[in-house]
């Protein structure tokens, strides 16, 4: 899906809890004959939200952007994932995720190349306004279109002509693979057959949109006051910083959500949450402290699962020292990913691998391995024989406390190891995107949190043409293994392909580190039936229910 991002403002207890405590009394003040909550809405005033219809749930972060063609954060997509539909969605009751009918009621292809969706009638927008083949046409279109500068056109590029488009070879969209065929049809036409396409129409930057309505209003299209969205809830309030407050979408296509309300309190700092969580402020929050996970898994509200998430530590290869490859292979051997995992205390597995653990492609002894005097030998290999004059290597992240923990680990873990200073900087998250999209530091955090259940979504990162991957690495071979792979139906001669490929990328050329493959840990209040807890982390709450 996007990138993993957990984020916490890191200031004093004291200072925080004076903003979130006058936040909640000035903002959602609960009324003296019940606990019922109370918003101010532009336009309409002062509206009540009745706890009994009203789910609270803690978000990390400002949402960088609720525009679900330029959104690339696991915090805009769990708003923009309630707000919309796909053609098609997640079926997480099986073993393994599968694709389900969402604003597509079926589809077919003969040979996985040419697929035909067909649409489901008298579906509406929220205002109304039927849902028609041009809707997905008008999404295709603006996600590929150069100016809007989405960071996953490249989800696209299967479709026949789509990277021309996307790259401004061609400004003809007539010519990219998507066509209405009818009423209540589309028509796409790849390059090549694809078997797991449709898993790629599940994710938000696919979507449909109302390019009239985005026309009308400009960067100004996802206020509340303009937005107009086809998921279960509509956007009632948005105030930065503070909170996201959505309403059910009466108006919905499906089954109506079991909640009115949807309330998400921006709350930075994790340690707060958990308080507020045990002060019964707030019903659900999905990421939790690591100092605080031993406590807590022994109540009856924790709950966790394994994660197709990996965390890894980026190098810009075109900065010193990060510019010589030995050095970025000596700082693999020099990590010991189980340190940090005993650090988080989380039951994440050590990764030297980019396919997260129980994903089809995942190679437990891919990768380089911790090895100090392997580790050592290569910087000298690299023209460092004396490791005391080694430069210093500046780091950053967004600011996070488990972030921090990880980061000082390494720190210590390298000047001990290598004699590498590592400077670390933190940013607000906003700030910290930017940073590693417009001028990417040395080496820098991040996370992948998967999409779709298949390696191509985590080794297509890495390819030259995404814009995604900020390492400024580039290699022309790694992409044509990747898009090999795409179209192998043979699923062992698949398996290999993908080997080859990460050995390209974690024990070759090493413009990254991976550390360790994620899992989720979530406090649900008792009177939350049914929350959404899934391997994807994908937050859907239309079929949660309140006690």
């Amino acid at each position: 899906m996007v990138h993993f991002s957990p984020v916490r403002w890191v200031v004093g207890l004291a200072v925080v809890w004076a903003m979130v405590l006058a936040s909640l009394v000035s903002v959602m003040g609960c009324t003296k004959k019940s606990k019922d909550l109370e918003i101010q809405v532009p336009g309409q005033g002062k509206v009540t939200l009745p706890l009994t219809e009203t789910l609270r749930v803690r978000i990390e972060t400002e949402p960088p952007s609720l525009d679900w063609h330029k959104a690339t954060d696991t915090t805009s997509s769990l708003i923009t994932e309630n707000l919309m539909e796909g053609l098609v969605g997640y079926d997480f009751s099986k073993a393994e995720p599968d694709v389900t009918p969402a604003l597509a009621e079926k589809w077919e292809s003969k040979d996985n190349r040419v697929w035909v969706f067909t649409l489901r009638p008298g579906v509406v927008w929220s205002d109304g306004q039927p849902f028609v083949p041009q809707h997905v046409i008008d999404g295709f279109k603006r996600l590929l279109t150069p100016a809007t500068a989405s960071e996953y056109a490249y989800f696209l590029y299967p479709l026949k002509n789509a990277r021309a488009f996307s790259e401004g070879k061609t400004t003809d969209f007539s010519t990219v693979g998507v066509k209405a065929t009818g009423p209540l049809e589309v028509t796409i036409e790849l390059d090549k057959p694809m078997a797991y396409f449709p898993f790629l129409l599940t994710h938000h930057s696919t979507f449909p949109i109302r390019q009239d309505v985005v026309d009308k209003h400009g960067e100004k299209w996802t206020d509340p006051a303009h937005i107009v969205t086809i998921g279960p809830f509509h956007l009632k309030l948005w105030e930065h910083d503070k909170q996201i407050v959505l309403e059910r979408n009466d108006k919905f296509y499906g089954k109506k959500a079991e909640i009115k309300y949807l309330v998400g309190l921006i709350i930075q700092e994790a340690t707060t949450a958990v308080n507020l969580f045990e002060s019964g402020k707030i019903d659900a929050m999905n990421s939790l402290p690591a100092q605080q996970i031993r406590q807590l898994k022994a109540r009856k509200e924790f709950k966790q699962i394994g994660n197709l998430l990996i965390q890894y530590y980026g190098f810009n290869i075109e900065k010193k020292p990060m510019d010589n490859v030995k050095v970025r292979q000596a700082i693999a051997h020099a990590i010991d990913r189980q340190q940090i995992v005993e650090v988080l205390a989380g039951g994440q597995t050590p990764m030297t691998s980019f396919v997260p653990v129980g994903m089809f492609g995942y190679e437990a002894d891919r990768g380089r391995a911790f090895n100090i005097e392997k580790a050592k030998e290569l910087l000298k290999e690299a023209g460092y024989t004396d490791l005391s004059k080694m430069p210093k290597v500046e780091f950053r992240m967004n600011t996070n406390e488990n972030h921090q923990l990880i980061a000082e680990n390494i720190q210590a873990q390298l000047k001990k190891n290598l004699g590498i200073d590592m400077e670390i900087k933190n940013e607000e998250w906003k700030v910290f995107l930017n940073t590693v999209k417009m001028d990417p530091p040395p080496m820098y955090r991040f996370g992948w949190q998967g999409d779709y259940p298949d390696p191509d979504n985590f080794l297509n990162l890495m390819t030259s043409y995404s814009e995604n991957n900020r390492t400024r690495w580039k290699n022309k071979k790694y992409d044509d293994l990747i898009e090999r792979a795409a179209t192998e139906s043979d699923r062992e001669k698949r398996r290999q392909i993908y080997a080859e490929a990460q050995k390209m990328l974690v024990e070759d050329d090493v413009p990254l580190v991976p550390l360790f493959s994620g899992v989720s840990h979530h406090m649900i209040a008792n009177r939350v039936e049914n929350y959404p807890i899934n391997i994807l982390a994908r937050y859907r709450y239309n079929e949660v229910r309140l006690k």
